[in-house]
């Protein structure tokens, strides 16, 4: 089994939004605004190669919107999510599954790509997957998300017929569990991947958009229901606490992975960080 970084390139989005009701003088520290109050974020996914498969987790935010919808996040950036793939020998075509943890737009914008003004799958012989209460919230969205499920960037999965449903416990390609969360958005995937050596890495999707959002608190205004974020890390915390998992970071610029512990305040903290490529080169 390989597991590789796929860097789709970065965006801004608000300080304040990302970080919720904590103090900007305590997460300035963490991931530092701009004069516009907007921080850097990582737009990261994941690339699990085993036995035989090409499995993409989450596909950023692709490239058909408009340029005024685009001027919002101040793309930037070298990487894309070609070029990742382009570096690793990849094709679009050769991607065998793709698993998309939630619908929001960057995470799920490059799963559908725009060729001469008519939708097509951007990974034809791809199965993909999401959870089935998170396709019925994107489908049918709330006031609170609808600018963030955009159905250009996934209608077109359905009618395929190439779109699975995972629910809690489910297992891909017998090495990814599927583990079901509803405190960012209902019904949204963060895989826990089994590595042959034993290891685990659990990929923290926007339960864990970075290390900086360990502490339960930080919890982002994106969340439809705070609180359960905030239990729900608790939850995943002490159980990687205990049993050492990885986690591997989809936002943070800086930390691609690490593990968590617990400091003399009870609190969660990243221990180990570092890039993908060095700990499990």
């Amino acid at each position: 089994m390989k597991l590789t970084t796929i860097h789709t390139g970065n965006f801004k989005l608000d300080g304040g939004a990302m970080f919720g009701v904590v103090p900007k003088q305590l997460w300035q520290k963490l991931n530092p605004a701009d004069e516009n109050n907007l921080c850097n974020w990582a737009m990261r996914c994941l690339l699990v190669q085993t036995e035989g498969r090409n499995i993409l987790i989450d596909t950023g935010i692709g490239n058909k919107q408009s340029e005024k919808f685009y001027s919002h996040y101040y793309l930037n950036g070298e990487n894309s999510l070609m070029k990742s793939l382009s570096k690793e020998g990849l094709r679009y075509e050769d991607i065998t599954d793709v698993l998309l943890t939630h619908l929001h737009f960057d995470h799920c914008g490059g799963a559908i790509n725009r060729v001469n003004e008519e939708l097509v799958l951007a990974f034809p012989n791809a199965k993909y997957y999401v959870n089935e209460t998170q396709w019925n919230s994107a489908m049918n969205p709330n006031p609170r998300e609808k600018a963030s499920f955009l159905k250009e960037n996934f209608e077109l999965l359905f009618d395929s017929g190439k779109l699975l449903f995972l629910q809690q416990g489910d297992i891909v390609a017998n090495c990814i569990e599927t583990h079901i969360f509803y405190g960012h958005t209902n019904g949204m995937i963060a895989p826990l991947i089994n590595l042959p050596n034993g290891e685990k890495v659990f990929y923290g999707a926007d339960l864990f958009p970075s290390s900086a959002h360990l502490k339960p608190h930080f919890v982002m205004s994106y969340d439809v229901e705070p609180l359960k974020t905030m239990q729900e890390r608790e939850t995943i915390n002490k159980r990687a606490a205990q049993e050492g998992w990885w986690y591997f970071y989809e936002h943070d610029l800086q930390v691609e992975v690490s593990q968590v512990a617990f400091n003399e305040k009870g609190q969660a903290e990243a221990i180990n960080s570092g890039f993908l490529s060095e700990i499990f080169a």
